[in-house]
């Protein structure tokens, strides 16, 4: 029996998603005509769940239309195009479910994020 091989994301360069980090997921969408689009989304990851096997998925908690949405992306999905990590904060938890009840200024002070820098 031959092994079969198959690539991960780490292996396609998609970087390992943890709770605090500042995220922007790109996604893609086909349309009515099929034509495929790509939209960008951008948040705090809140939840990691089911480790690394085939339905892990990651929660993420952004704001939208000026809307807070949490969305719920598979990370070895392949409509998920790609995964840019902004920024990190060192937390304590494995799950940030209680920043639902915190405003954005005060999430910022308590998890004290830090933005990494383009280049």
């Amino acid at each position: 029996m031959s092994a079969v091989k198959t690539d991960t994301k780490e292996q396609i360069g998609m970087p390992d998603v943890k709770p605090g980090m500042v995220v922007r997921v790109v996604q893609a969408f086909v349309d009515d005509k099929g034509k495929e689009i790509n939209k960008a989304f951008r948040g705090i990851v809140i939840a990691r769940k089911h480790g690394n096997e085939i339905g892990a998925t990651f929660t993420v908690r952004g704001e939208a239309s000026g809307q807070i949405i949490e969305k719920i992306f598979p990370i070895h999905s392949p409509m998920v195009k790609k995964i840019e990590v902004i920024g990190e904060s060192k937390t304590r938890r494995s799950k940030l479910y209680f920043i639902r009840e915190l405003s954005p200024n005060k999430i910022r002070k308590k998890l004290k994020t830090k933005y990494t820098a383009k280049k």
